[in-house]
């Protein structure tokens, strides 16, 4: 991991236009109103007994909280924001704007912060689809207030 490319990154996309319409961007995907970067990408663990997928969660979350920690001397230190009450109020059918509600189905938990000068908020997430699929850094910055 590069801290100081995905700080880069993070960096554009708090300045960044956001797109009228939904679709995948340079760094990930982005709509109204969001960007998702994604920072970096495992290989999957379809193949693994369990190892591999344990060392790779704990190197994920290391890399979150470097990163993380060079975003709490920007901006002080991050709430810690579940995404769990998120995703079952949208299995309950409540409608939970993008990109919280979908965010909420493969990203547990975020690190969230209000980016001063930018009126914008920035997430650092690790996400998941299923146990044996990819982990991915990601990054979400946008102007839709947290559910």
């Amino acid at each position: 991991m590069t801290i100081a490319r995905h700080l880069d990154t993070i960096d554009r996309l708090c300045v960044e236009e956001f797109p009228a319409a939904h679709g995948r961007s340079d760094t990930g995907t982005a709509g109204p109103g969001y960007h998702v970067a994604e920072l970096g990408t495992s290989g999957d663990f379809w193949e693994d007994d369990g190892t591999q997928r344990e060392e790779t969660e704990v190197q994920f979350e290391a890399d979150r909280d470097a990163l993380s920690e060079r975003l709490t001397e920007r901006w002080g230190p991050p709430d810690v924001f579940s995404l769990w009450s998120v995703s079952g109020r949208c299995q309950e059918g409540e409608d939970i704007p993008e990109p919280w509600g979908p965010l909420s189905s493969h990203v547990p938990d975020v690190h969230l912060w209000q980016a001063n000068g930018h009126g914008r908020w920035v997430a650092l997430g690790i996400s998941q689809w299923d146990k044996e699929l990819p982990f991915q850094l990601i990054a979400l910055i946008t102007e839709i207030d947290p559910p």
